[in-house]
């Protein structure tokens, strides 16, 4: 690799499912002349969706990662899911990528899961582009999308091109910087494209959106405020390093657009990858932890001769040995190193390093900071962990993925293949760190959870077919939670005589509800006993069996959330208090607190957006009504009719199904975990008895 780490750009490509972005992927593929021949979503002939999972359903279920060259950069791309059930996909995408291209459908603009993918792009501070897809499609409104860009996404677009025309009579774009019309040759796939003249249609508009991007920048430089002011030409170079800064300070996201389809607009938007999203040198320096002295923090700069840190953001289960995907953010790595895991403890062997290719791998003699790249060796590092120099142990932060909603129950169809479904379920849970696996403590039944019907649809269907397991699944049944509505008390002793020890413990307590705020933790636990009465160790003990007692409350077995706990008081014995006692007796006084302080159940709140011509929209109200459902707004979206509503994830298994009926298979819908609710009382009683 070429160590000018100026010219390269790591990006992702994200957005609502069906707007085109493995189809772009494709075509940016083929342009880069890393793939001799373009392939077709709707074929299962595409690079990134190399699944067979994918390719029969006609979706990214997997992120996927490839390296293409453009204009002397590299650019090491990875194409995400638009499936609201693979967002975890895209969030670990987005923790470790520079950039990210945002693809909209021009018919329908901001979507759904544009939304989400967003608001996951402002969490990590990724700077993006806009690429407004689908320009061909009847019904195609470039204005009507930017406008949501603005309101929904309460974003700064900056139009950079406008199209040619729309739907049927889409034939190309104007560049606003260069003020020039392109058009593209389709029977020459795209390849060969000309320049000309604006059309005189296009006159008035295109001044004035001029007008507006030259307004815009200026705004953020005041060079060219200064140019501005005196009615001094501007040169597209000065515009074009404008808005790069722009882009990179979060000030402005740069609008483009195009119908990867129909091959237009792809090699404008790789230039606008080169010209406008950062290097890896140009992102702010990650803070990390050091390991020796947990409260102090270091700033790490993307330095390929600095002390080696890389954070592991996806695990794939390969045979024989499993593949491990690294962002390095600093150092340089080489096979044979050995590292340390920054999280286990645990030294792990790197033995090779791969630059991917969707599914075939380029064997590297190094990696450098700024990099992305899969390698094999390690054994015990999952999702989140950091691999760092030993003498120089960092951490890195994690990557937070959001909680699951939905679970179904697995068994063994006989005794002799437990152990391989267990096993198996734990390489699943390995790989996918939105796939949790628990025993039902009732029932004794194993728990499979996820983020929705399709994914774990997804995970039995890989149970059965990539590991053999032929397993008797259950049918979906809600993740419900618990938590407090008063005050209370609780006292847990732990008096034991285990062998020749005795242990002794008596902890006091008070739990309270806490509100719920997103993106914190969902409990907080603090204490009013005097400093040095309890030793450190005794503290974190009865930490933990608080926090373990709260995975499982005392209505259902449901995780505890939105609580706080107080500890009031605690009881020991000089020679016979030990960790264990004070765990244990955290852990019997949260019950008892809980159970005075009025516990009910809550349960996953799902936001759910519909699309849906008039002729069906009164039959799916009043469907959406019957359950349960708490609509917050309609409004009219082109010639369709735009349905946000809340409502209970109970109600919904089955749903597409029939949405489908109602009608005619012509509405589609998105479905994304918005908040827990309390259970009425009627469906509580149901459930706990």
């Amino acid at each position: 690799m070429n160590l000018n780490l100026s010219t390269v750009r790591n990006i992702g490509i994200a957005a609502h499912i069906d707007a085109g972005k493995t189809t772009a992927t494709e075509r940016i593929l083929y342009y880069t002349g890393r793939t001799h021949r373009m392939g077709e979503v709707d074929d299962g002939t595409t690079t990134t969706d190399f699944d067979q999972e994918e390719q029969k359903r006609g979706i990214t279920i997997y992120s996927a990662a490839v390296s293409c060259p453009w204009r002397g950069h590299t650019i090491n791309l990875i194409d995400t899911p638009g499936h609201v059930d693979f967002t975890a996909e895209v969030e670990r995408s987005l923790r470790v990528l520079d950039g990210m291209v945002a693809v909209f459908d021009a018919k329908e603009g901001v979507e759904a899961q544009s939304e989400t993918v967003w608001r996951q792009a402002d969490k990590y501070g990724v700077p993006r582009l806009c690429f407004i897809n689908k320009m061909d499609r009847m019904g195609a409104d470039f204005t009507a999308s930017i406008d949501a860009i603005r309101s929904r996404l309460n974003a700064d677009p900056l139009v950079i091109q406008l199209p040619i025309g729309a739907g049927i009579d889409f034939r190309g774009l104007v560049d606003l910087i260069d003020m020039k019309a392109i058009y593209y040759k389709q029977e020459e796939l795209g390849s060969t494209f000309t320049f000309g003249d604006i059309p005189d249609e296009l006159s008035g508009p295109v001044q004035q959106r001029r007008r507006e991007l030259l307004e815009a920048i200026a705004e953020t430089s005041e060079p060219l405020m200064e140019k501005y002011l005196a009615d001094e030409p501007v040169e597209p170079a000065e515009i074009r390093r404008a808005i790069r800064a722009a882009t990179i300070e979060h000030k402005l996201a740069p609008v483009l657009c195009g119908s990867a389809l129909r091959y237009v607009g792809i090699q404008r938007l790789l230039d606008a990858v080169c010209d406008f999203l950062p290097s890896p040198l140009e992102v702010p320096p990650v803070t990390v932890a050091d390991v020796k002295r947990p409260d102090v923090e270091h700033e790490l700069s993307c330095d390929p001769g600095g002390s080696l840190a890389a954070l592991v953001f996806k695990v794939v289960m390969e045979k024989p040995v499993d593949l491990y995907y690294l962002r390095i953010y600093s150092g340089t790595l080489k096979p044979n190193m050995r590292l340390l895991n920054a999280v286990t403890g645990r030294k792990e062997n790197i033995t090779r390093i791969f630059r991917m290719f969707a599914k075939r791998r380029e064997q590297l003699d190094r990696a450098f900071a700024g990099d992305i790249v899969a390698v094999i060796g390690p054994k015990s590092a999952l999702t989140g962990h950091t691999l760092c120099d030993q003498r120089r142990p960092l951490l890195l932060e994690s990557i937070k993925f959001p909680e699951t909603v939905i679970s179904v129950s697995v068994e063994p169809r006989s005794s002799k293949d437990r152990d391989k479904l267990l096993e198996a379920l734990a390489a699943l849970e390995r790989q996918d760190p939105t796939v949790s696996v628990a025993a039902n403590p009732e029932t004794g039944q194993t728990l499979i959870s996820g983020m929705g019907e399709l994914h774990l649809e997804i995970v039995v269907q890989r149970l059965r077919s990539d590991m053999n397991v032929d397993a008797a699944v259950g049918k979906p049944r809600v993740s419900y939670r618990e938590t407090v509505t008063a005050s209370g008390e609780g006292k847990g002793r732990f008096i034991r005589q285990l062998g020749s020890h005795g242990h002794f413990a008596v902890v006091r307590l008070r739990i309270e509800p806490r509100a719920h705020t997103r993106g914190r933790a969902s409990f907080e636990i603090g204490s009013v006993i005097p400093d040095r009465t309890v030793s450190p160790e005794f503290m974190e003990a009865m930490e933990a069996g608080i926090t373990e007692a709260a995975q499982s409350g005392t209505l259902g077995g449901y995780p505890v959330i939105d609580w706080k706990i107080t500890l009031l008081e605690v009881e020991l014995h000089r020679a016979d208090s030990s960790e264990l006692a004070l765990e244990n007796a955290a852990r019997m006084a949260f019950y008892e607190a809980m159970a005075a302080a009025e516990p009910i159940l809550l349960e996953p709140i799902m936001d759910i957006e519909i699309v849906t011509s008039d002729e069906y929209f009164g039959p799916i109200m009043s469907d959406l009504n019957a359950r349960k459902a708490v609509v917050r707004q309609t409004r009219i979206r082109g010639s369709d009719r735009l349905i946000t509503a809340d409502v209970p994830l109970a109600q919904m298994f089955g749903y597409i199904t029939k949405l489908r009926s109602l009608s005619q298979g012509r509405a589609t819908s998105t479905m994304t975990p918005s908040h827990y609710a309390p259970v009425p009382p009627a469906d509580m009683k149901a459930l706990v008895g």
